[in-house]
Formats: structure tokens, C-alpha cells, sequence
């Protein structure tokens, strides 16, 4: 009972935390963007503009619920609600600190492909249900998209799932800080997978250059064409908190989580989680959409077989390298 209180305790904790996070990134995010764009960005809602995502929210709060003629009313209303429960559901078996987990699950790393991989379904069933051509083709688009990279992401996690001999999140950041591993080591594969991960993170996040779900240029918004309000609010704040989230598990599986040079601690696994989320917004503001097409090619053709390659030099390692576990 105790420690479903504790995980109960945990889990307010780190959803409260990231939910706090996110909002402050959506700030930072449009002050990062507008440097590189020669803006100023938020200036006037409070200091420096930190209460811009507030108001946008009591902006957005304030707005008529609109449901699409001959939508699909229960999808319609089910699907953001899911993508938020989606998005939070990985933060569950993610370890911040030696204490600060609410689920260390033996099969952490196969909960989370799981619950990553259900993304999709609130995504295509809001496409589905909006009744709306441009919606259902941003769904279609986001289905052909996770599915494909969800192959090299698997792939990819299985390296350091392979190199420490568990599937526990806390047991791989531990085997990691018992070899040092302040970062992605061994080189080979360590480095390449982390790579390569990044990618699939980004694709499953639909983060340019992979937001072809959403490319405003070409599909008005995408699934969230024809949402209003607060149903709007709970997708974009599922897409931040899915590539929040996703920031967190690589800082966990590939750049040893809490550990570090000095002391070892929660510090050190915010630090480095904040640091993706910022390469995040570095890559999207930076690079141009990508084609449907040239997606699935680099997929297909040149992500796959390197994390084929990747997984069979992680397990020579073990095998063949003194020392290695």
C-alpha cells in the first residue's frame, strides 16, 4: 500500500513538473525562434513576456467549442484526451533521480515503445472523425510516418537494452554510472544509436522536418483543422509533452540519466533533458520540411539497415569485449 501511495506521490510530482516545463517552453520556444529569426518574440505579457502561454491558454479557454457537421462526435471528443494520456504515459517508468520514479517497471523500456507507439491512434482517429479531407490526410500521413519509424526507434533503444542486460529504465542509467558513462559510450554503437534515435524522436514527434501530419503549407493544420478551445490546447500541449517526454527517455537510455562529473542527482537529469528539448527547437527552427517521400526514403533505406548494423555491433561488444558487462 505504501508504495502506491509513494508511486501515486511520484506521479503528481513529475506530471506537475513537466506540465510546468512545457509551459515555459512554449515561451521559450517563441523567444528561442525569434533570435534566429531576428525577432523579439513575447515582449509585453508580463516580464520579458513569461505570461504569453497563460493568456494564450485563457485565450484559447474562452473559444466555442465547434464540432464539424456529421463528425464523429464520441472520436472527435475522445482523441485529445488520449493524446494527452498518451504523451504523459512514458513519463511514468522514467527515472529522474535513484528515487524520483512513480513506475520501475522490469520492462520499462518495452512500456515505453508500447505507449509511444499508441500515438498514433489518437492521432488517425481525429483525422477520422473531423470529417475533414485535409484532416483525414494529415492522419493517413501520421500513421505512414509512426509506423515506419517506429521500426529504426525500436531498433535503436534495444543497443543500450543490449549493452546492460535489462530492460529497466533505473538499471541502465546505474549500469552507465558504473562504467562512467557520462555520455554516449562505447562510440560504436553508442554514439550512432543515439543519433539515430534522435531522428525517430523527432519523426515521432512530428517535429519539423518530419511534421508532414500537420503541414500547414499544404493541409491547412493538419488533424487539428477543424479543432477549437480546449481541445486545441490538449494536441499542442500533447506535442510538447511527447517531445518532452521522449528528451527525458534519451537523457535516460543514452546519456546516463542522473549521473554525471561531479555529484550525481536529479540535477543532472533535468540538465541534460532540457538540453534535447533545446536541440529540438534548434533543429526545427532550423531545417526545412522534408517530402513525404524523401521521409520514407531515409527511413526505409538508410535509417533501417544502420540500426540492423547498430544492434548486431552492440551485441559483438558483449560478446567479444572483455569486460564489457
Amino acid at each position: 500500500m505504501s508504495g502506491l501511495v509513494h508511486g501515486a506521490q511520484y506521479a503528481v510530482m513529475i506530471v506537475s513538473s513537466l506540465l510546468a516545463v512545457i509551459a515555459i517552453g512554449i515561451w521559450f520556444e517563441r523567444k528561442f525562434a525569434g533570435r534566429m529569426q531576428s525577432r523579439l518574440g513575447p515582449t509585453i505579457v508580463g516580464p520579458v513576456g513569461l505570461l504569453q502561454p497563460l493568456a494564450d491558454v485563457v485565450k484559447l479557454l474562452q473559444k466555442e467549442d465547434i464540432v464539424p457537421k456529421d463528425a464523429d462526435r464520441a472520436l472527435f471528443d475522445l482523441a485529445p484526451l488520449l493524446a494527452v494520456l498518451f504523451s504523459l504515459g512514458a513519463a511514468a517508468v522514467v527515472p529522474f533521480s535513484p528515487t524520483a520514479v512513480a513506475a520501475d517497471l522490469d520492462i520499462g523500456v518495452l512500456f515505453i515503445l508500447a505507449i509511444g507507439a499508441l500515438m498514433v491512434i489518437p492521432t488517425f482517429a481525429a483525422g477520422w472523425a473531423s470529417n475533414n479531407k485535409f484532416a483525414l490526410l494529415g492522419g493517413m500521413r501520421a500513421v505512414a510516418q509512426s509506423v515506419s519509424y517506429a521500426v529504426p526507434l525500436v531498433l535503436v533503444v534495444m543497443v543500450p537494452v543490449i549493452l546492460s542486460g535489462s530492460m529497466r529504465v533505473s538499471e541502465i542509467v546505474t549500469f552507465q554510472s558504473e562504467h562512467h558513462w557520462f555520455a554516449v559510450w562505447p562510440i560504436i554503437p553508442g554514439l550512432p544509436a543515439f543519433a539515430l534515435f534522435f531522428i525517430a524522436m523527432l519523426a515521432e514527434s512530428n517535429r519539423i522536418p518530419f511534421d508532414i501530419p500537420e503541414a500547414e503549407s499544404e493541409l491547412v493544420a493538419g488533424i487539428t483543422t477543424e479543432y477549437t478551445g480546449a481541445k486545441f490546447v490538449l494536441f499542442y500541449m500533447a506535442e510538447y509533452v511527447h517531445t518532452l517526454v521522449g528528451s527525458a527517455v534519451g537523457a535516460a537510455l543514452f546519456l546516463g540519466g542522473w549521473d554525471g562529473p561531479f555529484k550525481p542527482g536529479l540535477h543532472w537529469m533535468v540538465l541534460k533533458t532540457l538540453l534535447l528539448f533545446t536541440a529540438v527547437y534548434w533543429v526545427r527552427w532550423t531545417l526545412l520540411r522534408f517530402r513525404s517521400d524523401q521521409l520514407m526514403d531515409l527511413c526505409w533505406k538508410r535509417l533501417v539497415p544502420i540500426a540492423v548494423g547498430l544492434v548486431f555491433l552492440a551485441a559483438a561488444w558483449v560478446q567479444f569485449v572483455p569486460g564489457a558487462r
